[in-house]
C-alpha cells in the first residue's frame, strides 16, 4: 500500500466491524499495514468491507461472529488463528445502546446490552488474552483496546442500563491493566462522547430518538474515523507507553 505502514506485521481483531467505529478502525488499521480480522454478525457487510480493504492492498478476513454466543466466538477465534496467525491487537468496538425509562422494565433490552457491551467483551478477551501475552513475551507490541463511552461516568436520563454496562467496561479495563500490564500487554479504555454511528438507529422510543437528534444538532459530533485515529495512535506508541484512558468529545459538548 502507498500509505505509511506503522502497523505492518501486526495481526488485529476488530469487533463490531460491520459498521461505525469498528469498520472505520478496521479500515485504518489495514491501511497502516495490519492484517485485520473483521468480526460482527452481518456477514454480507463484513465480506464487502474485506473485499474493499483487499482491493486497496490490505489484508482483511471476514469472520462472522456473534459476541453474545460463546460457541460463535470460539469458532471465530480458531479461524482467525488458522488464517492470520497469533493476534497482538484486539479492539472491542461492538456495542449496542438501547435507552428507555427504567420503569418500562425492558428486560429484553437490558439483557441485550449486558450480553453485548460487557459479557461479549469478556468473551473476546478470554479468546485472545493468551495470544496477547505470548506476543508481549516475544518482545512484540500487544494491545487490548476497549471502546467504552462517556456514559460510563456522565449520567443521562433513560440511559441508566447502557451507562452501567459502559461503567463496568471502564472498570474492567482499569482492572485488567493490573493483570496484563506486568506482562507487557497494554490495556486502553477509550470513552467517546457524541459520535455519528449506527447506535442511535437502534432506539425504538421516538421521543428519545428525537432527543438524541437534537443533541447532535446542538453540539455536533465526532466521526467514527476520529475514534479509529485514536485507536491507531494508541497502538503505535512505543511498547513502554500505555495510554490507559482517553476521553474524547466534540469540542462543543460539555
Amino acid at each position: 500500500m502507498s500509505h505509511p505502514t506503522p502497523l505492518a506485521g501486526r495481526i488485529a481483531v476488530v469487533t463490531g466491524a460491520a459498521g461505525g467505529m469498528g469498520a472505520a478502525t478496521a479500515r485504518l488499521l489495514a491501511e497502516q499495514g495490519a492484517h485485520v480480522a473483521l468480526l460482527a454478525r452481518r456477514k454480507d457487510r463484513l465480506e464487502d468491507l474485506a473485499a474493499e480493504l483487499t482491493a486497496a492492498g490490505g489484508t482483511a478476513l471476514a469472520v462472522p461472529v456473534d459476541v453474545t454466543d460463546q460457541a460463535s466466538v470460539d469458532a471465530g477465534a480458531a479461524r482467525v488463528r488458522a488464517e492470520l496467525g497469533r493476534v497482538d491487537l484486539v479492539v472491542n468496538a461492538a456495542g449496542v445502546m438501547l435507552p428507555n425509562p427504567l420503569d418500562d422494565g425492558r428486560i429484553d433490552e437490558w439483557t441485550r446490552m449486558i450480553d453485548t457491551n460487557l459479557t461479549g467483551v469478556l468473551r473476546i478477551i478470554r479468546a485472545f488474552t493468551a495470544d496477547l501475552v505470548a506476543a508481549a513475551a516475544d518482545g512484540r507490541g500487544a494491545d487490548l483496546i476497549d471502546i467504552s463511552s462517556i456514559g460510563a461516568h456522565v449520567t443521562f436520563p433513560n440511559y441508566a442500563v447502557y451507562g452501567a454496562t459502559k461503567a463496568a467496561l471502564t472498570f474492567l479495563s482499569a482492572s485488567l491493566r493490573t493483570e496484563l500490564g506486568p506482562r507487557d500487554v497494554r490495556v486502553t479504555n477509550i470513552e467517546p462522547g457524541l459520535t455519528d454511528t449506527e447506535l442511535g438507529s437502534h432506539i425504538d422510543n421516538p421521543a428519545l430518538s428525537g432527543q438524541l437528534d437534537s443533541m447532535f444538532d446542538a453540539v455536533g459530533s465526532l466521526a467514527a474515523a476520529d475514534i479509529a485515529d485514536l485507536v491507531s495512535y494508541v497502538a503505535t506508541r512505543p511498547r513502554h507507553v500505555n495510554l490507559r484512558q482517553i476521553i474524547v468529545m466534540p469540542t462543543r459538548q460539555a
